[in-house]
């Protein structure tokens, strides 16, 4: 469903949100096809390919209304509970105005001046200059700031990163980005499941079925028709399995792409509505560059903040557009001024480094034409002349310090 204005993308949002949440119970069902090829020859490793195939779809109708009850009650925990989960995970706590004044008058303001609800405010103890949104219903919205990012921005600056987050949430980024971290979830726990269960079992060769790894015991070949016609049956199933496995999982993976980079340039865009400061935004975005890493940030959050540094395989899987082109965009279509690029963290982290270096360092010592690095500062003495107009038997030197007398 295409997009092409901020009412469109919302319902276009909208509509994304449904298609994956069907297709995480697509991807349930081929992980649940995949195990039952796999249990399948666990049981009986002497049958053929057309076998275990027809046995395993029979073992995904009888499996498949377990499948979606676990599978809704995942989405149910996540619906509930996904905000308290982020919350372990980055030490994101809430605050009231009490706490942050200056940061919750910052966000109140923006959402009465255009009649948005107030979302949760929390703040994250961490150095990176950063900001997300959560939530999939009004009554869960919040928005985290880090403390790095309250010291190093200033007023203007993190409005402008408010009004972002808040953009987010009137236009269903966030609900999108949650729902895709429901599904990246069961599709992984269930792929890794998987191959445990792989790791627990060891491929006997020479009679062409499986064995449980903890077991010493060994079975007797059979005979070569049959390693021919079984044998390879059950080897090409577990490579079946296997392969579903992996492709299952990759789809959950690029699911991020199905969210459009677009959106970062919609919230940037409602930014700057919001608080008519386009340069503002632009240099919110200068200071946040390269410096929003959260240690310890699982990706999924890191695709929920204002910046993500990370890239994925040739910025193939990145969820973010550069911070330069957004800032470009600013410029053309905001008449916003850009700045440019801020030093690299490192540069500035040594530069004061190298002013008390140069503080706590003697004074140079004098230099001129009168004195080298191990001489004193005075000149030195000139001779005065004889009233004969010689000195000492030596003729008139009519050159002195200064030039010719």
């Amino acid at each position: 469903m295409a997009a092409y204005g901020l009412y469109t993308h919302i319902a276009s949002n909208k509509f994304r949100s449904m298609l994956l949440l069907a297709g995480l119970f697509a991807l349930i069902y081929v992980l649940v096809y995949a195990g039952a090829l796999v249990a399948e020859v666990v049981i009986n490793g002497n049958e053929t390919v057309v076998y275990y195939l027809n046995r395993a779809f029979y073992d995904l109708l009888k499996a498949a209304p377990f499948a979606t009850i676990a599978a809704a009650a995942w989405i149910v925990i996540a619906y509930f509970f996904h905000q308290s989960m982020i919350d372990a995970v980055t030490g994101g706590h809430d605050v009231t105005r009490q706490e942050e004044p200056r940061l919750y008058n910052l966000l109140e303001n923006l959402c009465i001046s255009r009649g948005i609800t107030m979302p949760k405010l929390k703040i994250m103890e961490s150095p990176a200059l950063n900001a997300f949104a959560t939530g999939l219903n009004p009554r869960q919205y919040s928005v985290t700031v880090t403390t790095g990012l309250l010291g190093a921005l200033n007023d203007k600056e993190i409005e402008a990163v408010l009004g972002h987050e808040l953009t987010h949430i009137k236009n269903g980024d966030v609900q999108l980005m949650v729902v895709a971290v429901i599904i990246a979830g069961v599709v992984g726990f269930f792929g890794e499941l998987f191959f445990r269960l792989f790791t627990n079992f060891s491929w006997s060769s020479g009679g062409g079925s499986w064995s449980s790894g903890s077991s010493s015991s060994s079975r007797s070949s059979s005979s070569s028709s049959d390693s021919k016609s079984s044998g390879g049956g059950a080897v090409i199933v577990i490579i079946i399995a296997v392969v579903l496995i992996v492709v299952a999982w990759l789809m959950s993976q690029v699911v991020k792409l199905a969210l459009s980079r677009s959106r970062e340039y919609l919230a940037d865009a409602g930014s700057v509505e919001l608080t008519k400061d386009p340069d503002a935004m632009i240099s919110a975005l200068r200071k946040i560059e390269n410096r929003g890493e959260l240690p310890g940030a699982t990706s999924a959050v890191m695709e929920l903040c204002v910046d993500n540094p990370r890239e994925g395989f040739a910025d193939l899987f990145a969820t973010h557009p550069s911070v330069q082109s957004r800032v470009d965009a600013l410029v053309k279509f905001a008449g916003g001024h850009d700045p440019g690029p801020l030093p690299p963290p490192t540069e500035e982290t040594d530069e004061p480094e190298a002013q008390a270096d140069q503080q706590d360092a003697p004074p140079p010592v004098p230099q001129g034409p009168w004195n080298d690095a191990g001489g004193s500062a005075s000149p030195p003495p000139v001779p005065a002349p004889s009233p004969a107009g010689t000195s000492a038997g030596s003729p008139i030197n009519p050159m002195g310090p200064w030039g010719r007398h």
